[in-house]
């Protein structure tokens, strides 16, 4: 990413990836040089969210997101690895001095993270037992079971003590669900024919009549399948009326529709055309919409051997839960030696503990619709994107890093540090687009730029203060049994509490500057 590679170099930083070990004999060097590889990596791994909010600070970024500060110390750990094995032996006793640093400082993250694990005991897990021993008998290695987690639903627990690097779960290509299978089925050269069809729309195909196969070798897992997966694909008319006010009421009604259309473009023409391969008692909508929450919800990026990247069902990986900071980050690739997906834990897991994996850095109106959920702890990615003209500028990218936005957003403003004065806990490239607008002159503690800023505030407030009119109330007495209308309003909850924090940080900020102003 160019914005990355700008802010190292604005660092100081060498963008060859060289690192130069200077007065290693000195007190506290470890722990200097770690602090100096942690800002290279920190910057590495941040992605346009965090260099949105961390303005120019970027250095700061581990402060508010625990999953970026894992991954640049996976980052490290990973460069010191290959440092080992490329033979610098005048200096690996350094080397092992910064990995055991850097595992001591993985496993002090994972503490401050982790999260208990309650397992519930009167469900039974039989169905999951023997997609377990199926997946043994196919050559998958785990070091995981299932069993019902409270608040989570099925989860995978560890049934050992796992270390940074340990192989949590190995899955041999054969008990993969990829486009193969298609492939040889006797649907393809039908499909096949339909101008515009994807492979994963052919996929998906064939897994609606692949579960109703008695003899499919998939059985086991299409049997371990809940009957519904709950995602806002399902939302009913009242809980997508719970969220008005919201994006998501937008965005859920338009996956809807989208779905809706790509059914009617299929069917019931393919049942009619080809009874004996498209029976229609399988190709209803409802069936239809299983099999989307399915690949949506299940759906993993594989890279194989030969460089092409399929969306696959993963048998039993699936059984892995999501978590803003994961054990599992790095995972998708096919393994050449062994032929296998590997799921290698980059934070330590305790047994008994829940072992949990990224879906991505997805904001929670993303969860919601397609997996059915919204994440423990506070996400650093639910922004709201601002429809604002963000094209006044009058100075370049070089001398003014702030103007290279031309997207704005917001999220929650507990994850900022910066609360005080020229910062309110807001995001700086906004801040600077509207400076921008109203004069040319950069922030400064004048009487004439402390009014603007006063102005500035006062209008950002006004307009989330409108925003949050618009969330209205939850009338918590109101609030229906279902589980739509309950997800529904978690997230509408979620949503206020978010623009509440901004019209509060708002608030104080001007504040700050009525004070400020006082003194002049």
């Amino acid at each position: 990413m160019e914005d990355d590679k700008k802010i190292l170099e604005d660092k100081g930083f060498n963008l060859q990836g060289q690192v130069v070990f200077e007065n290693y004999s000195g007190p506290d060097w470890t722990n200097k040089t770690m602090d100096i590889l942690l800002q290279k990596a920190r910057i590495m791994c941040s992605d346009e969210v965090e260099l949105y909010f961390a303005g120019v600070d970027v250095t700061s970024v581990h402060l508010y997101n625990p999953r970026i500060e894992l991954e640049a110390l996976h980052t490290i750990l990973s460069f010191l690895d290959k440092a080992l094995c490329s033979g610098y032996h005048t200096i690996n006793g350094i080397l092992h001095t910064l990995r055991e640093l850097s595992i001591k400082l993985i496993q002090e993250l994972g503490d401050k993270i982790r999260l208990e694990t309650i397992i519930v005991t009167n469900y039974s897990c039989d169905k999951e037992r023997y997609l377990l021993q199926w997946g043994k008998s196919k050559g998958v290695r785990s070091k995981l079971q299932v069993a019902y987690v409270e608040g989570a639903g099925r989860g995978a627990i560890a049934t050992e003590d796992l270390k940074v690097g340990d192989i949590a779960l190995e899955i041999p290509v054969s008990a993969i669900i990829s486009e193969e299978l298609v492939h040889e089925s006797d649907m393809f050269p039908i499909l096949e024919k339909i101008d515009g069809i994807s492979l994963e729309t052919m996929m998906l195909l064939w897994s609606m009549k692949e579960k109703h196969n008695p003899d499919s070798k998939f059985k086991l897992y299409f049997d371990a399948l809940p009957e519904v997966f709950n995602t806002g694909l399902s939302f009913g008319v009242n809980a997508i009326m719970a969220l008005d006010g919201t994006l998501l009421l937008e965005e859920t009604v338009q996956a809807k529709e989208h779905l809706r259309t790509q059914y009617d473009e299929l069917f019931p023409a393919l049942c009619n055309d080809h009874p004996g391969i498209f029976p229609t008692e399988l190709y209803t909508w409802d069936q239809f919409l299983w099999a989307c929450e399915l690949w949506y919800s299940n759906g993993m990026k594989v890279m194989f051997t030969d460089g092409k990247l399929q969306t696959c069902l993963v048998p039993i990986a699936g059984f892995l839960n999501h978590s803003l900071c994961p054990h599992i980050l790095h995972y998708g690739k096919v393994d050449s030696a062994t032929n296998s997906l590997r799921f290698p834990l980059s934070r330590p897991c305790n047994a008994g503990e829940q072992c949990y994996l990224s879906y991505g850095k997805f904001s929670s109106s993303h969860l919601v619709t397609f997996y059915g959920f919204l994440p423990q702890g506070e996400n650093p990615y639910d922004v709201m994107p601002l429809d604002i003209d963000a094209t006044i500028t009058d100075c370049s990218k070089d001398c003014c890093p702030l103007s290279s936005w031309t997207n704005h957003m917001v999220r929650g403003t507990w994850f900022s540090k910066n609360p005080g004065i020229f910062h309110y806990g807001l995001p700086p490239p906004l801040l600077y687009h509207f400076r921008r607008a109203q004069s040319p002159m950069l922030q400064a503690n004048t009487h004439e730029n402390l009014e603007t800023e006063l102005e500035i505030l006062e209008a950002l407030r006004s307009t989330f203060e409108d925003m949050l009119e618009t969330l209205g109330e939850t009338d918590l007495d109101d609030r229906s049994t279902s589980w739509d209308v309950k997800l529904a309003m978690e997230f509408k909850d979620q949503q206020r509490r978010i623009v509440s924090s901004i019209v509060t940080s708002c608030y104080y900020g001007c504040k700050l500057l009525e004070d400020e102003l006082l003194k002049k």
